[in-house]
């Protein structure tokens, strides 16, 4: 199955949703996340596997830069409520055995979620949810266990192609962030076991499991900091960090270099005593 609940889901509007939707139909690839109106795309996915039942739901946030979300009468993505969700997943556990929320939510490049993820996080496992499988932010976050539930709060990338854009201008991936985390999973009448963390990394031509050590020193890494805890103050400094540091990094490549302008260093300068306020 695939989930549909992504910020880029109706790039295509209606129309391309609509042959998305009718080439899964045809391949029987069951979807979730997304609709012609909030009814399908809140609607589970379910299936039975030797006797356990499992249904999964999503949910995108509207910091992920989405704006559409499906209504009663309108097609969209299923909106991130805190609320609802919570709501949905109490009366699911009372029909399956587990119930999976895969939201796509958080900020681009960000090393660690934000305290309210953590908060929505935890309320959803203590509403019921086996698993919580997050997505969108492009690296890993790391993996934690509440209420005998393992969280995700990020995979990282698994397809980690350049992308370019109309002005010449193009976005690229390093190594960290080409580097992504396959979960594998066993599941029985109690809840998740087994779980386990596999780096993947795309090399630009192939996507392989990551078999250097560096996939798993990544993933280490994303797990303590959630171990030291997500505080307002460490995100704070990882706001500033890929907000104004990584621009700048990025400015210092040759092929930018050679195209600064005094305005570009104004900018700079702007950006390094903005963030320097806000730490």
């Amino acid at each position: 199955m695939v989930t549909l609940g992504n910020n880029h889901c109706f790039d295509g509007k209606d129309e391309g949703f609509l042959k998305l939707t009718s080439l899964l139909n045809d391949i029987e690839i069951p979807y979730f996340g997304a609709g012609l109106n909030h009814d399908e795309a809140s609607k589970a996915a379910t299936f039975e596997i030797n006797g356990i039942t499992v249904a999964f739901i999503a949910a995108v946030d509207a910091s992920s830069g989405m704006y559409r979300f499906a209504t009663g009468k309108s097609s969209g993505v299923n909106k991130l409520d805190q609320i609802a969700l919570c709501d949905q997943i109490a009366t699911l556990k009372k029909q399956y055995d587990h119930v999976i929320i895969t939201p796509h939510w958080g900020e681009e490049r960000f090393r660690q979620p934000s305290p309210l993820q953590c908060e929505q996080a935890h309320a959803f496992t203590q509403a019921g949810a086996s698993i919580v499988i997050g997505h969108h932010p492009h690296v890993m976050q790391g993996l934690e266990w509440h209420e005998s539930s393992p969280i995700i709060y990020s995979l990282g990338n698994f397809l980690a192609n350049n992308v370019y854009w109309d002005n010449a201008d193009f976005l690229t991936w390093n190594r960290f962030e080409r580097t992504g985390c396959m979960i594998r999973c066993e599941l029985d009448a109690h809840g998740a076991q087994k779980v386990q963390q596999i780096p993947v990394y795309d090399d630009g031509t192939t996507i392989s499991i990551e078999k250097n050590g560096w996939g798993n020193r990544y993933i280490n890494k994303a797990n303590k900091m959630l171990t030291n805890g997500i505080t307002k103050k460490r995100y704070q400094r990882e706001t500033f960090r890929v907000r104004t540091i990584l621009p700048i990094i990025n400015h210092l490549r040759w092929d930018k270099l050679k195209h600064v302008r005094l305005e570009h260093v104004r900018k700079a300068i702007k950006l390094l005593a903005t963030g320097s306020s806000t730490k």
